[in-house]
């Protein structure tokens, strides 16, 4: 039963305080863990190559599972949905501090992953479908602020638990959150989603796998001894898998992901300018701390929290732009946010200078601070578009894509440096990373420029 209408006053407050505090801790969970990557290392006398595949795993595991969750959101009341995302996340959890090996880290970590791969998009839904539509800038404003804040404060809390406590302390401070959240849960959270039962195509699932074979290919690009030839062999039957989901979801009359939803104009370039902003924010976390470290010869430590200022201004501006969008228009605000990421790499591009740190930053500011003006309003706009049955859909298929356009960005700014190795970038590599992405945002620019903005009524 939809119970949306009857959200109101103190139990909506609680509903979305539960809801929001259940994904920022489950986002600090992603940002947190690269910090004690050295000490879960030195804990089960691993490289750093296998370690990433706490990070690279978990990312591969959750883009398999995001055009999963409108079906669940379907089929299943989001009530029992959050708290088996939530139990998942927090047995996940367990295993990881219980683990007596790196292999149950692993599987620990690709539960935790299931638990998230559902909620991002779903809890994006769920605002949506809650939020009257003039209200919905402001409501996704909240939802960038709650992940912009994870970016921030992820690496702070993980530093100050790694400083007291040993690593499993990290998990243990997410499990009694997560623990207090499934409690607050029991009382706060009820089935808002409209049901609407359906048969769940098990081939376009399996089939899903294609996600998984092209992000790990993605991921390989920089790492030395690739054996190539094997990795384009997964490349291509992962690009086939992939083009036989596309085809039979066009074909399907229940749909696991309805790609119909990129017929409509609005949300298609909604899709591609939260692409495009999420490829800026991220290649600017990657990018800017090795700037940092090869060129200024910085410590890693002062290069990551050169990041913390922007990460900052990030969460400031997102509830901000969310209210600024519902007052003066989406479009208005998608071009400050694309001029403000335009104008932050074309500086880099256009001025082939070795930037000092405190040159950086203002410039790492004002890209991250355009994601802000971007990435969530274009997803509300997007979601403006359709019908509100196909809001699910939607959302899936603008964070699956945010996913992968991001990891393909990172993979192309790690070629451009690694030309001469990444280790031993030169100047030179830096400003054809800055002139390459300044190209890229001048067509976002010109994207939110021909954009035509309306609502669908329901």
């Amino acid at each position: 039963m939809d119970q949306s209408t009857t959200l109101s006053g103190r139990a909506r407050l609680w509903f979305v305080a539960t809801l929001l505090m259940g994904t920022f801790t489950m986002s600090i969970s992603q940002s947190a863990l690269s910090t004690a990557y050295p000490t879960l290392m030195r804990y089960f006398s691993i490289s750093a190559s296998t370690v990433q595949w706490l990070t690279t795993g978990f990312m591969l595991i959750m883009c398999i599972m995001m055009p999963v969750s409108p079906w669940l959101l379907s089929n299943i009341g989001f009530k029992p949905l959050f708290l088996s995302v939530l139990t998942m996340f927090d047995v996940g959890t367990l295993l990881i501090i219980l683990a007596p090996n790196f292999p149950l880290v692993l599987l620990g970590r690709a539960m935790e992953a299931i638990g998230v791969g559902i909620l991002f998009p779903s809890y994006q839904t769920v605002l949506l479908t809650i939020t009257p539509r003039d209200e919905r800038g402001s409501a996704m404003g909240v939802a960038g602020l709650v992940m912009g804040s994870a970016l921030a404060v992820g690496p702070i809390i993980s530093g100050i638990v790694l400083r007291f406590t040993t690593w499993q302390g990290l998990f243990i401070v997410f499990m009694i959150i997560i623990s207090l959240v499934i409690v607050l849960s029991l009382k706060t959270i009820v089935n808002v989603m409209p049901q609407v039962p359906s048969h769940l195509d098990w081939l376009s699932v399996v089939s899903l796998v294609g996600f998984i074979g092209v992000l790990y290919v993605i991921n390989l690009v920089g790492t030395p001894g690739v054996n190539w030839g094997i990795a384009s062999v997964i490349l291509i039957v992962s690009i086939v898998l992939l083009l036989f989901f596309g085809i039979r979801q066009l074909r399907l009359p229940e749909p696991l992901l309805d790609l119909r939803v990129f017929k409509v104009r609005q949300f298609n370039a909604s899709v591609w300018l939260t692409g495009l902003s999420y490829i800026a924010l991220i290649v600017v976390t990657i990018v800017f701390p090795l700037y940092y470290q090869i060129i200024l010869g910085v410590s890693p430590f002062i290069s990551g929290m050169a990041l913390v200022p922007g990460a900052l201004f990030l969460s400031i501006l997102n509830p901000l732009t969310g209210r600024l969008a519902d007052k003066i228009g989406f479009k208005k605000v998608l071009l400050i946010g694309m001029t403000m990421i335009l104008v932050g790499w074309g500086v880099l591009a256009l001025v082939p200078v070795k930037f000092s740190l405190w040159g950086m930053m203002p410039i790492a500011m004002l890209i991250e601070g355009g994601n802000a003006f971007v990435m969530m309003p274009a997803t509300t706009l997007g979601a403006d578009a359709l019908p509100n049955e196909k809001v699910s859909h939607g959302t899936a298929v603008i964070t699956t894509m945010r996913q992968l356009l991001g990891s393909t960005g990172v993979a192309v700014a790690t070629i451009l440096l690694s030309l001469g190795g990444v280790a031993t970038a030169t100047l030179g590599n830096f400003h054809i990373v800055f002139i390459t992405f300044f190209i890229l945002e001048i067509i976002g620019l010109l994207l939110a420029l021909t954009l035509k903005e309306k609502k669908v009524q329901n």
